[in-house]
């Protein structure tokens, strides 16, 4: 597993969030992620963070297509990649009908036909392999079309791009698009993501894409405090914006991800609610926003957790929702503090104790007793595709399990 930042996109004005952007640095995160829909944009935000930083990825969630040409966006990922020395994620998306024809003014078409072209034509000017022509359904390239001066011809992007390889993330809700994302993309953006369900929704249109070569980089809305209620009413708004209000009936692509995961009644109620212009109602019925399983740890993970255990202390395990554990992966590694090789210290999750559904801020290379969390030691580090879990106690004094002691 490898942490993330989503600094999302502005409300009313600008937020400061250099500081906190350089404190997940310090802290190990992989990556800082913004977004655009209709307000604040997501290149400029992501360029003022990159000046004040150097290590921390620098990713788009999402960069909308209809808003730019393919060559505009090759010559901002290249632009950028190069100032900030290597760092990009270019994350793509084409938004809603709403979004592409109210905003944007651009025909919506067909998502699936336009986001292959529009990624084919992007990686082709980054390579530089020769000038750009490109003829289809939906870019053309020189344009030829009968109001065409004829005075067009192929270019070749002048800068020299520091990567011609920008991992592309495109961020894709129903089957067909994510089986798209599995076929062209380096990443795949989802929104709602449950681990749980993964096999079950998403498991055959993945296919047999490798995912150590693929990332699948969920948003997950993380609300740290005591009151489980209250955090999950800070998440239901969210919920009922995007499940009830982005989007016509009949064409709303996170309701359609509600009732695949297999919440049909309440997606149609809160929609109704929310279209029939009563928000706090449509809010309300989102009962079951932020709930998670039993034992299950909060985050963009790669694995399921297992069923909850009474007792204290806690255990990291792997657990992959498919394809082969990357080379040199352990079956089982015991979480305690200590000093070892994996420690990076900082790194947080958050863990819901199954007994009392009370949610824990926990440091990684804490101790769980009871309904506490007590603070030893140097936090240990967490490795990709591992989550964590309660586990009974050693008898021995917590320390980190050496590899070669692992089962």
């Amino acid at each position: 597993m490898r942490l993330g930042l989503n600094l999302g996109y502005w409300n009313a004005g600008p937020a400061d969030t250099i500081a906190i952007v350089q404190r997940a640095e310090s802290l190990g995160f992989h990556s800082v992620w913004t977004a655009e829909a209709y307000g604040s944009d997501a290149v400029v935000p992501l360029t003022w963070v990159g000046a004040h930083t150097s290590t921390i990825h620098l990713g788009t969630a999402i960069l909308q297509m209809p808003a730019r040409t393919p060559a505009n966006t090759a010559m901002t990922a290249a632009t950028l990649d190069l100032l900030s020395g290597g760092r990009v994620l270019l994350g793509l998306g084409l938004s809603g009908p709403q979004v592409v024809e109210g905003w944007h003014g651009q025909p919506y078409g067909k998502p699936l036909a336009k986001t292959r072209e529009y990624v084919s034509i992007v990686r082709e000017i980054l390579r530089r392999e020769r000038p750009l022509e490109h003829h289809g359904p939906h870019y053309d390239i020189p344009y030829t079309a009968p109001d065409a001066t004829g005075l067009g011809k192929p270019l070749k992007l002048i800068v020299h791009p520091l990567r011609a390889d920008i991992p592309v993330y495109l961020a894709a809700i129903g089957p067909k698009n994510v089986a798209l994302a599995a076929e062209i993309a380096d990443g795949w953006l989802p929104i709602f993501f449950s681990a749980t369900r993964y096999a079950e929704v998403f498991g055959d249109v993945v296919g047999d894409r490798d995912l150590s070569t693929f990332d699948i980089a969920p948003t997950v809305a993380v609300i740290l405090g005591d009151d489980v209620d209250a955090c999950r009413n800070v998440i239901k708004p969210m919920l009922a914006l995007y499940i009830g209000g982005m989007g016509a009936r009949g064409r709303n692509f996170y309701n359609d991800l509600a009732c695949r995961y297999g919440y049909d009644a309440a997606a149609k109620e809160i929609q109704e609610l929310y279209l029939d212009g009563k928000k706090q109602e449509a809010t309300a019925a989102a009962r079951g926003a932020g709930a998670v399983g039993r034992a299950r740890a909060l985050g963009s993970v790669r694995g399921q957790a297992p069923e909850h255990q009474s007792g204290t202390g806690l255990r990291i395990e792997e657990r992959r929702l498919g394809g082969h554990p990357p080379a040199g992966a352990r079956r089982r590694r015991d979480l305690h503090h200590g000093r070892g090789a994996q420690q990076e210290a900082g790194l947080r999750v958050t863990f819901l104790d199954g007994c009392d559904d009370r949610v824990y801020p926990v440091l990684v290379g804490d101790v769980v007793i009871g309904e506490r969390v007590e603070r030893v030691g140097q936090p240990a580090g967490i490795e990709r595709g591992l989550i964590a879990e309660r586990v009974r106690p050693g008898p021995q004094q917590p320390r980190l399990v050496a590899p070669d002691e692992c089962q």
